[in-house]
């Protein structure tokens, strides 16, 4: 309520949802490959969030173990995001492609239009027999997915100010740390607009 009575949710808000996985440890992944070492997968914590286009701001999340699907966390982040904001679109990748997800937004949570890209790998038939499936195929909005992106940039920022690594030793104390984080993230962006 506060993002959005200080200018950070516009009237007709853009959300779009992903995830990214953060290290349990301290040498990152691409440190790790570029120095040439070798290890087997280590299990992470994957943090999907749904933000604002806009602003970057994080209106919720889960924390989960990965590597995983990013399905299953799809409709838990979403209702929760739409607690306190009414979404007038939703963006998001081919990992969360369901009708399932199409209806929850548009019938359930009053979200206007969602933008949900196929994934081709799960059907073989050309055409989806489903409604918002089908809608995907025959408009999807390409220029509207484009602002997708802006959630990969937010997850950057995010490290960048935070850095790509949990401390926490248990998976609890992991959980609790994406949410304090993004607890931290909100309220920096809520500073930098006071301050200009």
């Amino acid at each position: 309520m506060r993002a959005q009575d200080r200018g950070l949710i516009d009237e007709r808000p853009e959300a779009a949802i992903d995830a990214t996985g953060l290290d349990s440890h301290y040498s990152s992944r691409y440190f790790s490959y570029r120095s040439g070492r070798k290890r087997a997968a280590r299990p992470f914590t994957k943090l999907t969030v749904v933000c604002h286009t806009g602003s970057h701001f994080f209106t919720s999340a889960t924390a989960s173990k990965g590597p995983s699907n990013d399905s299953p966390q799809f409709a838990p982040a979403m209702k929760k995001a739409a607690i306190a904001v009414r979404w007038d679109r939703l963006l998001a990748d081919a990992g969360f492609d369901s009708e399932a997800h199409h209806r929850l937004c548009r019938e359930q949570l009053g979200i206007r239009s969602t933008v949900i890209a196929l994934n081709k790998r799960r059907f073989g038939r050309k055409w989806p027999i489903t409604k918002y499936r089908r809608q995907m195929k025959r408009r999807f909005h390409t220029r509207k997915y484009g602002q997708r992106w802006q959630a990969e940039s937010a997850f950057s920022r995010h490290k960048r100010l935070l850095g790509p690594s949990l401390t926490g030793r248990s998976a609890d104390s992991r959980e609790r740390e994406c949410f304090l984080r993004v607890l931290t993230h909100d309220i920096m962006l809520l500073a930098a607009v006071n301050s200009s």
